[in-house]
């Protein structure tokens, strides 16, 4: 078997694709924000993201970095930033491994009229503090309204201030702490998934 060779190379000389591929495969694993919005006409939209990350603790704001659309739709904007931005609001649901299938066709190239809770089988459960529903099904939910959108190149960058937290008791230990290994959260690695293992301390 022929040994791997070591690759090292200036940002500028290769493509935009190939950096990418390796940032992905590098920085992991990343959480998945399954991220549902509502349409000003009411159509509803779930898409996962793994651009995503806590941004401040007071306020408490969440993150995601959106690109623009690809494939049949590339050169738009996703209807996930779309929707954010004309209504203010929307819902990060968190994406534990039972719901993989589910959060695999939500992220399917569809028609912006198609309702996307429909699409991947899981069920819109109203929002508290946000006209935007969570997914049931999903163990933690946060609604959040919008903070700010910074655009940075092609993507942009959406905060989110946390008005309304559900931790559903299956992924809660009490004292405010998530029972991680009882809800198994999904990890995005390079184009696949993984699950956490049992964590330990230092």
């Amino acid at each position: 078997m022929e040994k791997s060779k070591a690759f090292e190379s200036a940002a500028g000389d290769i493509t935009i694709d190939e950096m990418y591929k390796l940032m992905i495969g590098s920085v992991v694993p990343r959480p998945i924000a399954w991220v549902s919005t509502r349409s000003k006409s009411g159509v509803l939209n779930l898409a996962p993201f793994s651009f995503f990350t806590v941004a401040s603790r007071n306020p408490p704001i969440l993150l995601i970095s959106i690109g623009p659309g690809v494939g049949k739709r590339q050169g738009t904007v996703k209807d996930t930033l779309l929707n954010i931005r004309e209504t203010g609001e929307f819902v990060i649901n968190m994406v534990p491994a039972s719901l993989v299938e589910s959060m695999q066709r939500s992220s399917a190239d569809v028609a912006s009229e198609e309702d996307e809770f429909e699409l991947a089988g899981v069920t819109p459960k109203p929002g508290i503090r946000v006209g935007v529903p969570s997914v049931l099904e999903s163990p933690i939910a946060f609604e959040l309204t919008l903070d700010r959108i910074i655009t940075v190149g092609t993507d942009h960058l959406v905060l989110g201030k946390v008005e309304h937290v559900r931790v559903d008791a299956e992924a809660y230990a009490g004292r405010y702490k998530i029972a991680i290994d009882s809800w198994q959260p999904l990890a995005s690695l390079a184009g696949d998934y993984a699950l956490i293992t049992p964590a330990f301390s230092v």
